[in-house]
């Protein structure tokens, strides 16, 4: 990589003062260095990406693709790109990953099985397993937020909608526990996760083609939506005689498992943070919601997603070609990390963007990324944030912090934004 000059007033990136408020550092990055070298924790270099239009340029740009084979640096086969584990696991082959026409492809079979009618007659389910993990702890009248609520919700949901069973699921909340510590587990632990993950989702997709199989024989015909899981969606989805084999709808199992859960987990933590730091937004919300007016929960979920969302740092891109982004020149094969927590503050794009403001229009956030690579989960993380956030402030009315927010600790790591716990009181009905 070409050197830049040094800048001793330039912040500290990555260290756990960073972590827990890293706006002010995105804030000097935007306006000194919007794209900037850096060096991260990993030992990886890589171009920080911090104004908004240079990041949705970034994510739309062709030339710059997800694949980690175009790295110019080893350092993908030592598992320092992407997910830990994922590479022994043979499970490359999901839409993070890879780019046109396999991307293409990919996605289009997906997103037969993965729709917008399947995630709607998803709700009633949301909307029970809320009610049962508040049930939990409402009398007692406290609880980790994180461990009791934000944590568990889109685990159980995740896997009720890839169809895994029931007595299965305790494993896999066992298993995304560690992937969610990242470096807070034992050595190698994430990679133990992984490769179990995968054994199962493996006998799991085997077993379930066997089941449709069977059907087919039998003449059985289920439409889309009508209570099918989503595996057996990805088995039967095709397109012109095309169809996932068994590694790439493995793949696609767990990313949808791992990018649908931890992003919930921290959707729901930072934005129920984010409304107890700022009582006027969370008054203004609970009144809305008292009168049944769903409209500023919709727009509300937006804005806390906007003002800390859970996916700080987009996933990977590696130049293709050289290129020239906010005026750095860019060499092949060189990473390229978009940062999503800097460029939706932008104040070139968002007016106050350091407020929080429930009724903030147009507001056109990269949370869920930006070109062909937008996220495929975007309509179950808003309605699992939604049914969390709205069904919490109805029914716990006088939550309230019951922490210091100097002493909550935030998660270290790269992609995700997320607090390792959110200790909560209210006055509980025993009481």
């Amino acid at each position: 990589m070409s050197e830049q000059p040094r800048d001793s007033s330039a912040p500290t990136l990555f260290t756990w003062e960073f972590a827990t408020d890293p706006y002010p550092a995105y804030a000097w990055l935007r306006e000194h260095a919007p794209v900037r070298r850096t060096t991260l924790p990993s030992g990886v270099e890589a171009w920080l990406v911090t104004r908004y239009a240079d990041a949705r340029k970034a994510l739309a740009d062709p030339r710059l693709s997800k694949n980690p084979q175009r790295h110019s640096a080893a350092a993908h086969a030592k598992g320092k790109v992407g997910i830990p584990g994922e590479q022994r696991a043979e499970l490359m082959t999901h839409l993070l990953n890879i780019d046109p026409p396999d991307h293409t492809r990919l996605r289009r079979l997906v997103s037969k099985a993965f729709t917008p009618r399947r995630v709607a007659a998803f709700a009633p389910r949301v909307r029970t397993l809320t009610d049962q993990l508040i049930d939990a702890f409402e009398e007692r009248g406290e609880a980790d937020l994180i461990h009791e609520f934000a944590f568990p919700l889109p685990i159980y949901a995740i896997c009720d909608l890839l169809g895994v069973p029931r007595e299965d699921q305790d494993d896999f909340r066992d298993w995304a526990g560690t992937m969610i510590r990242h470096g807070g587990g034992p050595r190698g632990g994430v990679a133990r996760a992984v490769k179990r993950i995968r054994a199962y989702l493996a006998e799991l997709i085997h077993r379930k083609r066997l089941e449709l199989a069977e059907r087919q024989e039998e003449g059985e015909r289920r439409e889309e939506g009508d209570g099918e899981d989503l595996i057996s969606g990805l088995i039967r989805a095709g397109d012109h005689g095309e169809h996932l084999t068994e590694n790439e709808a493995a793949a696609m199992a767990f990313i949808l498992l791992f990018a649908g859960f931890e992003t919930t987990v921290n959707l729901i933590g930072n934005g129920v943070y984010a409304l107890l730091r700022h009582p006027e937004q969370r008054a203004l919300m609970q009144r809305a919601l008292t009168e049944g007016d769903e409209r500023l929960l919709a727009a509300g979920v937006e804005e806390l997603l906007r003002y800390d969302g859970p996916v700080e740092i987009a996933t990977w891109r590696f130049a293709t070609e050289p290129l020239t982004l906010g005026g750095q020149r860019i060499a092949e094969g060189e990473p390229v990390l978009v940062v999503l927590a800097a460029a939706d503050r932008d104040p070139e794009r968002f007016e106050a963007p350091d407020v929080l403001d429930l009724t903030r229009r147009d507001n056109q956030h990269l949370g869920y990324g930006h070109g062909i690579h937008y996220c495929l989960g975007a309509p179950l993380a808003r309605l699992e944030a939604q049914t969390a956030i709205g069904t919490l402030l109805r029914r716990l009315p006088g939550l309230r912090l019951a922490a210091d927010p100097e002493d909550l600790r935030w998660r270290g790591g790269l992609i995700m934004r997320g607090l390792r716990t959110l200790p909560v009181t209210w006055n509980s009905g025993a009481q």
